[in-house]
């Protein structure tokens, strides 16, 4: 079945695009799915749809600094984003700027550079010397334009660095309300999905998009508590695309590690036996709402998003998060 990225688009007032975190975290608003029914609460509201012997999959990847601004030898302006190290000194990049090729300098305030060569959109930069945390800033989405203080991008469980972009339905949460749901006797599951640049990247054309190479893990201990579940309730598309990425046989997922490069999209047959799945509102024509669509249904999620947009919830990054209900 040939998907239309037109059929994934939806009318947003750019007034409710989310430029700022909201505090406390679990008191923004959280739309229930269920059944066919919309419902309108805040998060903390979460714990009435928990129950006990349910587990809650939380993606504990840590954002990481990965963006330093200079300009070129010439003049013009430049902004690199680091995308992986090759050695201490030497990067795979992806860079914003005009004129660029092989042989060109870019000059920092406390480091110089050198593209050694391009690969498509991706630059290889070899630094003068070692780049330090202090020199670089967070990578944050293009539609926000303020600046985002780093305590606001990262989850309260973030542990493992390995990110470019957070995993943001998990900005949420609290430590209070996280120890209220094990009160309840609902289990917490931690796995690792680190987030590509191509996250921030537009689709263009859906059979020929590539999501990214990610490095995910499940260990023995989550796989455990995840396989004990009576009902999975998944936090975040990432979280998602790593228990989709694992080795699972008769229903119980494996310990898992490796690179995924999966693009859940309409058509996807799903292995994982998910009850609920946590999101925030995703971009129009994006490959999050692809995800989104292909596990609630599309007319049913777009039909949430409108009636989001009538009631002024706010979107994407730092906004308000829906639970969907399979």
């Amino acid at each position: 079945m040939k998907i239309k990225l037109e059929q994934y688009d939806y009318p947003l007032p750019v007034e409710l695009i989310a430029q700022e975190a909201f505090h406390p975290r679990d008191k923004c608003r959280l739309m229930v799915l269920h059944k066919n029914k919309i419902e309108h609460k805040i998060f903390s509201d979460l714990l009435d749809y928990l129950q006990q012997g349910d587990v809650l999959v939380l993606n504990e990847t840590k954002v990481e600094r990965c963006k330093i601004v200079g300009n070129k030898e010439t003049g013009g302006k430049v902004e690199v984003t680091l995308v992986r190290p090759l050695d201490h000194n030497t990067y795979e990049t992806r860079i914003k700027g005009r004129n660029l090729k092989s042989g060109v300098k870019l000059l920092f305030e406390n480091n110089n550079g050198t593209i050694l060569k391009q690969e498509e959109d991706h630059f290889f930069v070899q630094f003068s010397h070692s780049l330090k945390r202090k020199d670089l800033e967070l990578l944050t989405p293009p539609y926000i334009k303020k600046k985002v203080l780093e305590s606001d991008y990262q989850t309260v469980f973030a542990h493992k660095p390995g990110s470019l972009a957070a995993p943001t339905a998990g900005l949420h949460f609290t430590p209070t309300l996280l120890k209220k749901i094990e009160q309840k006797g609902v289990k917490i599951a931690k796995v690792q999905l680190d987030i590509s640049f191509e996250t921030f990247l537009p689709v263009r054309d859906v059979k020929h998009h590539k999501t990214g190479r990610e490095y995910f893990i499940i260990d023995e201990n989550n796989a455990q508590i995840i396989n004990s579940a009576q009902r999975l309730i998944v936090v975040g598309t990432t979280s998602m695309k790593c228990l989709e990425s694992c080795t699972w046989k008769k229903g119980r997922v494996l310990p898992t590690e490796g690179f995924s490069e999966i693009f859940i999209k309409s058509g996807f047959k799903f292995q994982v036996p998910i009850t609920a799945m946590i999101t925030n509102f995703h971009l129009p024509k994006s490959s999050l709402l692809l995800l989104t669509s292909a596990y609630g249904g599309r007319a049913r999620i777009l039909k949430a998003y409108n009636e989001a947009v009538k009631e002024k919830y706010r979107f994407f990054s730092l906004g308000d998060a829906m639970m969907i209900f399979k």
